[in-house]
């Protein structure tokens, strides 16, 4: 990758210096106001691992073909209307690396969080484990506080808190984990929450962290969160995910473990959009062009998708189905004495259809997200948008042109070059 090997030579420590003389060191710790953002993998993602039993990764650890964001598209992003960035960080090249190799990654990821800010956009920075990957996983790193990577996990949080804290900005959020495993109102997940936030706010007292609830940051898993211990650990957002329904949002992805998920498509939003009919025709359409999947597998799939479409289509979602999500939401902060400005949706989106994927139709995928986008704003909750890049994404990863459905959905406007 050549934006690593030019800014790798600079040195992790020289990058944050300058980043934090930027920033005005010594300046008072001011809570960021997040409203409109967007997610950013892969830029520290799609790492190059090499398989067991070996736990490194080739160097550079990140695929040099996956799109990465320019100053100039950051300039766009925030002309467009956005006003911050959640950037995902694989954390396993930090925890496999070399001490030399590690200060070059702090030194890009700097460099990074320094092009965001020279753009007017905050930065939400979050440690985001790879589930696909043999070693450095989630489970190994934080399914429990017993878990055999954990300490090294922790440390990294401790370190990276330590270093957004010494920046002094009003801009610079940090987030330790992304969507942790387990049930929604896990004991695991308290005990892990707590030690990392914990282990944060010792390195860095002024910097507002983010907790979520359990259960892959769902509502349920938000909802089922007693935010009190957490909230005597000082400056603290709190964030969820949303992509219900996943019928919806995840038709065609390649990548979930239910059967029904590869071959559905033409899935309507809202439901009164379509027919039960209309969309199972289109999934034996697209069963029938699969030349890999067994008979009775593609069997056991469409009557499985049979099933859960006949309810889709009986519930009827539409925009009141988001609000009745949501509202459970704004009811637990109300409960607990935490404003929406302080609840962040930090994903939503649905897959777009493309070579990859057999996905919404453009028109429903741009009205579900105008949907979620609208209500979360109703509510009064910062929201960051899934993806900026990739089958989820807002803008082509090799033309780099805005989606002008979605940009318009997401309340933006189409940036002039």
């Amino acid at each position: 990758m050549s934006g690593m090997s030019r800014r790798g030579m600079m040195g992790g420590a020289v990058a944050l210096a300058g980043l934090a003389a930027c920033m005005g060191v010594g300046a008072a710790p001011v809570t960021p106001v997040l409203k409109r953002g967007i997610n950013t993998w892969p830029w520290f993602s799609l790492t190059r691992e090499y398989p067991a039993p070996r736990t490194d990764y080739a160097w550079p650890p990140f695929q040099e073909q996956r799109p990465v964001p320019t100053p100039t598209d950051l300039a766009r992003l925030r002309r467009a209307g956005l006003d911050f960035l959640r950037i995902p960080i694989d954390p396993g090249p930090f925890l496999a690396g070399t001490e030399q190799e590690k200060a070059i990654l702090f030194d890009v990821a700097g460099a990074a969080i320094n092009d965001a800010l020279t753009a007017d956009l905050s930065v939400v920075v979050n440690l985001h484990a790879n589930g696909a990957t043999h070693y450095w996983n989630p489970e190994r790193l934080l399914g429990s506080t017993m878990a055999p990577a954990f300490p090294a996990y922790r440390a990294l949080v401790g370190e990276i808190a330590g270093r957004l804290g010494r920046l002094n900005s009003s801009r610079v959020v940090f987030e330790p984990v992304n969507e942790p495993g387990g049930e929604c109102s896990s004991t695991a997940w308290r005990d892990v929450q707590m030690d990392l936030l914990t282990t944060a706010r010792t390195a860095a007292p002024n910097l507002p962290l983010i907790a979520t609830g359990g259960c892959g940051s769902m509502v349920s898993g938000l909802v089922a969160l007693d935010p009190a211990p957490l909230q005597a650990l000082g400056p603290l957002f709190f964030t969820f995910h949303f992509y219900e329904p996943y019928l919806f949002s995840h038709q065609g992805a390649l990548w979930m473990r239910e059967p029904v998920y590869r071959a559905l498509n033409s899935v309507p939003w809202p439901a009164s959009a379509g027919s039960l009919e209309q969309t199972l025709s289109a999934v034996r359409v697209r069963m029938d062009q699969d030349t890999v999947t067994s008979a009775a597998d593609k069997r056991a799939a469409y009557e499985e998708t049979q099933r859960v479409l006949k309810v889709y289509f009986n519930a009827q979602p539409d925009r009141l189905f988001i609000d009745r999500y949501l509202g459970m939401v704004q009811a637990w902060g109300q409960r607990n004495g935490i404003e929406s400005a302080r609840i962040l949706m930090g994903e939503f989106g649905a897959l777009r259809s493309d070579a990859r994927y057999v996905a919404a139709a453009a028109p429903d995928r741009a009205r579900y997200v105008e949907d979620v986008r609208r209500s979360a704003e109703a509510f009064g909750f910062p929201w960051a948008f899934w993806n900026l890049f990739d089958g989820m994404g807002m803008i082509d990863d090799t033309t780099r042109a805005f989606d002008p459905a979605i940009t318009e959905a997401l309340g933006l406007v189409m940036p002039r070059d």
